[in-house]
C-alpha cells in the first residue's frame, strides 16, 4: 500500500474513533507519484452505496448502540430458546455473561483493542462453563475483531490477531470448533483491512479533488489578475495616447488660428479624431467584458502600424513608418503587443520628447520581429513626470508574449530609442 494511502488511513482511523483535532494529512516526500496515483476504491452495488452513505451521516454512538443490541440478541438467542440438561431454564449469569460479551460494542471505535480483549475474555469464560447453551459463533468478538482490523495501526492489528488465534485454539475443545473460529477470524481481518483501505482510497481521492478545486480557484483568480493588468495596460496606452494628442493639438490651435486658420481646423480635426478612435477602442475593450452584449472585434495589432504613424503625423509630429524582410505571422498576443509598444513609444515622444520627426522601422527576420521607434527629440534629459509607467508597461508586454523591449538616448544622434525584439508564430 502507498505510503500516502497509508497516512490517509491513518487520519480515518482517528475520524472514525471521534477524534477532532486531526490535522490534514501530511503529504509523504518522494511520494508524490503514489499520492496522485491513487487509483479509485472498489465500487459497491447502488444499494449497498446508499446504505453506507446514510450510516456515515448519523453519529458514530447511536450505530453502535444499534449494533451492540442487534448482536447481544444473537448472543441471549440461543439461552432464550433452550434448556440445560435438565430441563429447566439456563442460569442468570449465562445471559449476564452474553450480555458482558456485546455491550462494550458501543464504544468499539473509541477503543477497540479494549472492547476485542473484553469480548474474548468475555467469551473464553462462557466456553470453559461445563453446563451453558452453546454458542454458534461469537458475534460480539468477531465485530470487534472487524473493528480492531479497520481502525487499529498495523502492529495492534497484527498482535491481536495472534492472541485472538492462540487463546481461541487453546480454550475450544474440538478441531471442527477451531477451524470454524479460524475461519471467522481471518474472513473478520480480511473484511476489515478491505473497509480500511477503501475508506482510505475515498478519503484520498476526497482530498485529491478538493487539492485540485483549491488549484483551479488561485489559477483562475490569477487568470483574473492577469486581465485586470492587461486590460488595465491596455486603458493606459489608448487613453493616454489620445489624451496627449488633443493636448499638443489644443494647445497649438489658439496659436495658428489667427495665422494659418487651416492648420488650427486639422487641429480640431486631430482633437475629435483621437478622441472618436479612444472611445471606439475602449467600447471594443469593455465590450468584451459583458458577456453576451458586444461582438468581439479584434484589437489592432502590427498590421495598423501605417494607421497610427498616420494619426499621429495629423497630430503635429511627422512620423515615418519603414518596414524591411518578409512579414511573418506573430501570435495574436505578439501582434497587440506590437501596437500598442509602438502606441506607447509615440505618446512619450509627443508628451515629453518636443520631437518633430519620429521613425518607426520594422525588420522582419527568420524567428524575430524587430521594432525601432525613434525621435530627434530630449534623449538623456528627457524625464517622465508619470514615473515611467509607461516603459514599465512597454517591458512588461514584450516579457509575456517572449520578447524583450529596451528604452533609452540614441547613441547615433539626439532624441530616444524605443527598440522591441517579438517572436514570430511557431519559433
Amino acid at each position: 500500500m502507498p505510503d500516502a494511502v497509508r497516512e490517509k488511513e491513518r487520519v480515518v482511523r482517528a475520524r472514525e474513533r471521534g477524534v477532532r483535532d486531526v490535522g490534514r494529512p501530511r503529504r509523504p516526500a518522494g511520494h508524490a507519484a503514489d499520492w496522485d496515483a491513487v487509483s479509485s476504491p472498489p465500487s459497491y452495488p447502488p444499494f449497498v452505496e446508499a446504505a453506507r452513505r446514510r450510516l456515515d451521516e448519523l453519529p458514530h454512538l447511536w450505530v453502535d448502540a444499534a449494533l451492540a443490541a442487534v448482536i447481544l440478541l444473537a448472543q441471549l438467542w440461543p439461552l432464550l430458546t433452550g434448556h440445560n440438561s435438565t430441563g429447566q431454564p439456563w442460569d442468570w449469569w449465562g445471559y449476564a455473561v452474553a450480555t458482558g460479551a456485546s455491550l462494550p460494542l458501543v464504544w468499539r471505535r473509541r477503543a477497540p483493542v479494549a472492547v476485542l480483549i473484553t469480548s474474548l475474555c468475555v467469551g473464553a469464560l462462557y466456553d470453559l462453563a461445563d453446563e451453558v447453551a452453546r454458542q454458534p459463533i461469537w458475534y460480539g468478538a468477531t465485530v470487534a475483531f472487524y473493528t480492531v482490523a479497520a481502525l487499529s495501526p498495523r502492529w495492534k492489528r497484527l498482535v491481536m490477531l495472534v492472541v485472538t488465534l492462540t487463546g481461541g485454539l487453546l480454550v475450544v475443545g474440538s478441531s471442527e470448533t477451531a477451524l470454524r473460529g479460524v475461519v471467522v477470524f481471518v474472513a473478520a481481518y480480511a473484511v476489515g483491512r478491505a473497509s480500511a483501505t477503501s475508506r482510505a482510497h475515498a478519503a484520498a481521492l476526497e482530498e485529491r479533488a478538493a487539492r485540485l478545486e483549491r488549484e483551479r480557484q488561485v489559477e483562475a483568480e490569477r487568470a483574473a489578475e492577469r486581465e485586470r493588468a492587461r486590460i488595465a495596460r491596455d486603458m493606459h496606452d489608448i487613453l493616454a495616447h489620445a489624451v496627449s494628442i488633443m493636448v499638443v493639438q489644443a494647445e497649438a490651435g489658439p496659436v495658428v488660428v489667427r495665422t494659418n486658420p487651416a492648420r488650427a481646423e486639422a487641429a480640431f480635426d486631430a482633437i475629435a479624431a483621437a478622441g472618436r478612435d479612444a472611445m471606439t477602442q475602449l467600447r471594443r475593450m469593455l465590450g468584451v467584458l459583458k458577456e453576451g452584449e458586444a461582438p468581439r472585434v479584434p484589437q489592432p495589432t502590427v498590421e495598423d502600424l501605417p494607421a497610427l504613424a498616420g494619426q499621429v503625423t495629423g497630430a503635429g509630429l511627422d512620423v515615418r513608418f519603414s518596414a524591411t524582410g518578409e512579414p511573418r505571422p506573430l501570435a495574436p498576443d505578439c501582434a497587440v503587443a506590437a501596437y500598442r509598444i509602438t502606441q506607447e513609444a509615440l505618446t512619450n515622444t509627443v508628451k515629453h520628447a518636443g520631437a518633430r520627426h519620429a521613425d518607426i522601422r520594422l525588420t522582419w527576420e527568420d524567428d524575430s520581429l524587430m521594432i525601432d521607434v525613434t525621435d530627434d527629440g530630449r534623449g538623456a534629459g528627457r524625464g517622465l513626470p508619470s514615473g515611467g509607467n509607461g516603459l514599465i508597461g512597454m517591458r512588461e508586454r514584450a516579457a509575456a508574449c517572449g520578447g524583450v523591449a529596451t528604452a533609452g538616448p540614441r547613441q547615433d544622434g539626439p532624441g530616444y530609442r524605443v527598440s522591441v525584439r517579438l517572436p514570430v508564430a511557431g519559433s
